[in-house]
């Protein structure tokens, strides 16, 4: 399989969990918006910062997936470090109430 086949196979695999990330950013963008010109409540200041730190999660997980061989080493990662997924990839059923 070469390198696209695999991505359209992990987009598959992973649809649900890559919309349900993209909707959570969505509203996050929109609380931001929001933010200028009126006061967030205590949840929507929560919401924002669990969403900013799942993106933080992604760009290590992204980096050591573009490194030679970090389709092989990501895997290994995620068992040993758990909480670089974001929280809708997680299997978790208390934080991810999707899957």
């Amino acid at each position: 399989m070469n390198t696209v086949e695999e991505i359209k196979v992990l987009l598959q695999k992973n649809k649900s969990r890559l919309r349900q990330e993209l909707m959570q950013s969505k509203e996050v963008m929109f609380l931001i918006k929001k933010s200028t010109h009126s006061k967030l409540t205590e949840e929507e200041k929560v919401k924002i910062k669990n969403q900013i730190i799942d993106i933080c999660k992604s760009i290590p997980a992204l980096a050591v997936f573009l490194l030679p061989g970090g389709s092989l080493l990501l895997p290994l990662l995620i068992k040993l470090i758990p909480d670089i997924l974001p929280s809708a990839f997680r299997d978790d059923p208390k934080t991810n109430p999707e899957t």
